[in-house]
């Protein structure tokens, strides 16, 4: 499969940085700016939040950075429409994350099928079942060239771990803790028996840590123990203000020191 996340993994096997932002917010046409600022600032991977009214796997921030971007008009048929005409100006890997309902009532293979005429590489929708995805959703995924990212926790079971590596082929995302998304402080100890539990058991997909990573000492921290992390809430808390999107975008990534 030709897909621009495998392509990223292969060429880069540490530090890789990917970046969550909400689409439509804090406006509603910030979505393709936002993104074409977060390449001009190096980073490796982007993950599009599709807004939802009740996303329970998330914190406060993106909760409402979703709510703000409802509110704004936001909804998939509109991010479609901005996304349009992304790949005339942006190669890295786009990835849309989300919740399953808005997904399966625009239907699945319509949702599928324009994903791969814009030219998105991944899917995340933490509340897909895992044996689901296998029966109903793989196939139409495969159809269309897209990726499907399962999250992990420091709960999965070694068993269940080895069958998401086994169905998955682009990454896997390592959730941080057992929370919702937000800034932690450090890796704690029981962070890193997990991810040295993980690491030792030699799967064939590359991980991502996701969740409380948040600075360049959190990303530092996270890259120790996969082949590089993702930034959600602290990069949507740094999207408010006045100052211009390219203001803030470079102003936070920057921040983030050790990115390449």
């Amino acid at each position: 499969m030709n897909n621009r996340i495998n392509k990223l993994f292969q060429e880069k096997k540490e530090q890789v940085l990917s970046v969550y932002f909400t689409a439509g917010y804090p406006n509603l046409e910030d979505t393709v700016p936002v993104i074409q600022e977060l390449v001009k600032n190096g980073v490796d991977l982007i993950e599009i939040g599709m807004p939802f009214s009740d996303p329970v796997a998330d914190g406060p921030v993106i909760q409402h950075s979703s709510l703000v971007a409802l509110q704004n008009g936001m909804s998939i048929r509109k991010l479609f429409d901005q996304l349009k005409d992304i790949r005339k100006s942006v190669e890295i890997p786009l990835i849309l994350m989300g919740y399953i309902n808005p997904v399966l009532q625009y239907g699945l293979e319509a949702f599928c099928k324009k994903c791969n005429e814009i030219g998105i590489d991944g899917l995340i929708i933490p509340d897909l079942p895992l044996d689901v995805y296998e029966t109903e959703f793989k196939p139409v995924f495969e159809a269309n060239n897209l990726h499907n990212i399962f999250l992990i926790t420091p709960q999965t079971s070694d068993e269940r771990l080895r069958k998401i590596d086994e169905v998955s082929t682009g990454f896997i995302y390592m959730v941080s803790s057992n929370s919702t998304t937000g800034a932690k402080a450090s890796v704690s100890n029981f962070q890193k028996q997990y991810f040295e539990r993980v690491n030792s058991m030699a799967l064939k997909n590359p991980r991502l840590i996701g969740f409380g990573i948040s600075n360049a000492e959190t990303f530092r921290n996270a890259c120790q123990y996969a082949s590089g992390a993702i930034i959600g809430s602290a990069f949507v808390k740094a999207m408010e203000g006045h100052n211009t999107i390219e203001q803030k975008v470079s102003g936070f990534i920057n921040t983030i020191a050790t990115k390449s």
